[in-house]
């Protein structure tokens, strides 16, 4: 295969469109299996609701970023095609067609879960069939708690057309006075402040939309007035940040952006499928939105609403509590990270074991005079860090501390500004990178003082710094005092804090730099391989790849025999399993309780897989372009030979034979389809909450106790 230096394949328009899926309508085939899980009935009532309300923000935000983006190519009459040949026009055609069948879906399962909780005691009502013995109570709450904070605005030329905030709902009415027969058109905004749906008390509760309590009660709050007809609508607006590199003030520039993020141009506007025609042109012509743009629905409107029904107090509707547990080896050394580390690497299997140690981790080096320094990235740590505690509290106990804080994490801008100001104060060396680059790598630095030395002790992560999500997404943690890699770990910091790049390291590969060339070479190393006749494979962990380079090596190194098995929970514009193309390239997707993201790579090395002499990575980045050319990320190589086992012959491997919770992708057409799982069936997540530490497991326990996972002919 004639790869360019850039390891892309020079293509037409046509042959694009049949060796690449379009990254945006894979999106969307990815929140399809999200949504699925709201129809599985082994999950639990509320569980089902919840996979439904995060469908919902899901798409949300795909709104506001991607179609954003492409409806400002489309104003700027940007001619970029995607990785498949489209043009951003055609593109925006078929994800708007995508997306309504999307909302259509969530509709019809809402419909299908209404009858359900209202069997274990949790109604979701609708305006017209709240329980009369409610009604009182519900008159009562409108008068008292929604008539003091809501506004109605009359919209006519002597009230300008108010300001709807994104992800704003409102309704709009049609009025006609009754004592001369003038009409009005009057509008109610609900602040966000005011619960999405409300609660309705009782043994068993009931849960109405705000707007439709709104709605009933109209009369109460337009006296005199006859209400000919009314409609709730709901926007959405472009919320990317595009960050002007002459910006003299990072700090300054993002406070800007946040606000201005707030009135970005309708990029949605949600209607009741039932709208007032007349309202309806109101609102279009007021937001300046075109038919595009517009969906009418039959439903509720703001799906991810349903999140607050979620948190009804009813553990039998949800999923068993789970208790992550501490890894044995730090418990061996009474708790001492360091002790363990020392002794051996670690890694670490959040969220099956605690994410505390990372805490513990950065507290102990707070506390430990022994401590002299604590470099620390931060990306997303969430409302409430732990993290960033330990890094305040070794300030005042006078370390030196330096934090990378990343501004440019998107919807986390305006925390991130909080966490900075707050670290600065402290005493914390504040950094905020580049300004062209997300600094997305996950690395902790310790250096302490032993024996008349200086020891480094590193932290590398697969994912973030956020204990919240910590307890949902599976990542690695893992552990090393490896001299190298703390030499390593020390150009990447002095490459973000000072743009020192480094001219060579001797374990990482680093993005921009060196990391997308080091994944070319390891991907070309194992065609060689299968070239010369040696057994050759890989397995990959993802979350997206969209990276044209590194797919079509994949799709050279299968056609040189390469056996190529990928996880990609989510974007895959590679085309699987197609006749002369890939026909040694396997894709699954796995969704289930847990959102899989941690990122492995594993190269047989001339040796069959899984293997010992297999080459074992893991990064903070996916197979994306931004990952590998505008993000600083680390890809790790794993060479202690337990941690090597552990991540190869555990994580990796439980992830390939899942059957419970895989979809596999066909690549005539880019749909998925759910394995059907046997008598026998695999899930890996059951799998690793009921094992033992499987992966910072200490001596006391025996590997006996851990079973043996086997590759099983056919799991993808």
């Amino acid at each position: 295969m004639n790869l360019n230096s850039t390891g892309s394949q020079p293509t037409s328009i046509g042959e694009a469109r049949t060796r690449y899926f379009n990254r945006e309508i894979s999106w969307l085939s990815f929140n399809e299996r999200v949504l699925a899980e709201a129809s599985n009935a082994a999950y639990p009532p509320l569980e089902r609701l919840r996979f439904l309300s995060i469908s919902g923000s899901n798409l949300d935000e795909f709104m506001m970023i991607r179609v954003a983006g492409l409806a400002a190519q489309v104003r700027g009459q940007v001619p970029k095609l995607s990785i498949d040949g489209l043009t951003p026009s055609q593109q925006l055609t078929a994800i708007h067609a995508k997306v309504r069948e999307l909302e259509q879906s969530q509709q019809a399962i809402l419909q299908d879960l209404v009858p359900l909780l209202a069997d274990c005691g949790i109604h979701l009502a609708m305006a017209d069939a709240i329980d009369p013995a409610a009604e009182d109570w519900l008159r009562q709450y409108f008068l008292d708690h929604l008539v003091p904070v809501i506004t109605p605005q009359a919209i006519d030329p002597a009230h300008p057309f108010p300001f709807v905030a994104n992800q704003g709902i409102g309704t709009l009415f049609t009025l006609t006075r009754i004592d001369d027969g003038s009409t009005l058109v009057e509008m109610v905004l609900i602040p966000n402040a005011i619960p999405r749906l409300v609660r309705v008390p009782g043994e068993r509760p009931s849960y109405i939309a705000v707007e439709q309590v709104i709605s009933r009660y109209a009369s109460l709050l337009f006296p005199g007035f006859r209400i000919d007809g009314h409609g709730t609508f709901r926007v959405l607006r472009d919320s990317d940040i595009e960050l002007e590199e002459e910006a003299e003030d990072l700090v300054r520039y993002f406070r800007s952006a946040i606000q201005r993020r707030r009135r970005g141009r309708v990029v949605l506007l949600e209607i009741d499928q039932g709208f007032d025609p007349v309202a309806e042109q109101l609102l279009i012509d007021q937001l300046a939105v075109d038919q595009p743009t517009i969906n009418r629905n039959a439903g509720l409107i703001g799906i991810n609403g349903l999140l607050e029904v979620v948190a009804e107090d009813r553990p039998d509707l949800k999923f068993a509590p789970y208790a992550p547990r501490y890894p044995e080896r730090i418990l061996e050394h009474d708790g001492d990270c360091f002790a363990a580390i020392r002794e051996k690497d670690i890694v670490i299997h959040h969220p099956y074991e605690s994410f505390e140690v990372v805490v513990d981790f950065l507290l102990q080096a707070a506390a430990d005079p022994h401590v002299v320094s604590i470099k620390q990235t931060l990306y997303r740590a969430g409302n409430q860090s732990p993290v960033v505690a330990a890094l305040i509290s070794a300030a005042e106990a006078g370390k030196s501390v330096t934090a990378v804080v990343e501004l440019k994490a998107r919807f986390d801008e305006e925390q991130n500004l909080k966490w900075a100001s707050e670290l600065e104060r402290a005493g914390v060396q504040v950094i905020y990178g580049f300004v062209e680059w997300k600094t997305h790598a996950k690395i902790s630095m310790v250096v302490r003082r032993e024996d008349n030395a200086y020891r480094t002790y590193c932290h590398f992560g697969t994912g973030n710094y956020h204990p919240q999500t910590a307890r949902v997404y599976t990542d690695l943690s893992f552990f090393t005092a490896d001299p190298s890699l703390g030499r390593d770990a020390a150009k990447v910091f002095n490459f973000v804090t000072g743009y020192v790049e480094p001219q060579e390291t001797e374990l990482l590969a680093i993005s921009p730099l060196t990391l997308r060339d080091r994944l070319y070479g390891l991907i070309d190393r194992e065609a060689e391989h299968a070239a010369a006749g040696r057994p050759a494979a890989i397995w990959a962990k993802l979350n997206a790849l969209t990276e044209r380079g590194i797919i079509d090596r994949l799709y050279a190194a299968g056609q040189a025999g390469v056996k190529v098995v990928l996880v990609v929970r989510g974007i895959c514009c590679l085309r699987p399993s197609v006749d002369g193309l890939s026909d040694n390239i396997a894709v699954k997707s796995i969704i289930g309780r847990f959102l899989e993201h941690s990122r492995i790579w594993a190269f047989g090395n001339g040796h069959t897989l899984p293997s010992e002499h297999a080459q074992v990575f893991i990064s903070s980045a996916d197979a994306m372009s931004r990952n590998l050319k505008r993000r600083v990320e680390v890809l790790v190589p794993i060479l202690n030979p337990t941690v090597h086992s552990q991540v190869l012959e555990q994580v990796l491997l439980a992830n390939l034979i899942d059957t419970e919770q895989s979809w596999l992708l066909d690549g005539s057409d880019g749909t998925y389809e759910r394995v059907e799982a046997s008598g026998d069936g695999f899930n890996l997540h059951e799998y690793f909450m009921t094992n033992p530490s499987l992966s910072g497991r200490g001596g006391a326990l025996a590997d006996s106790r851990v079973p043996k996972l086997k590759l099983r002919r056919g799991a993808v």
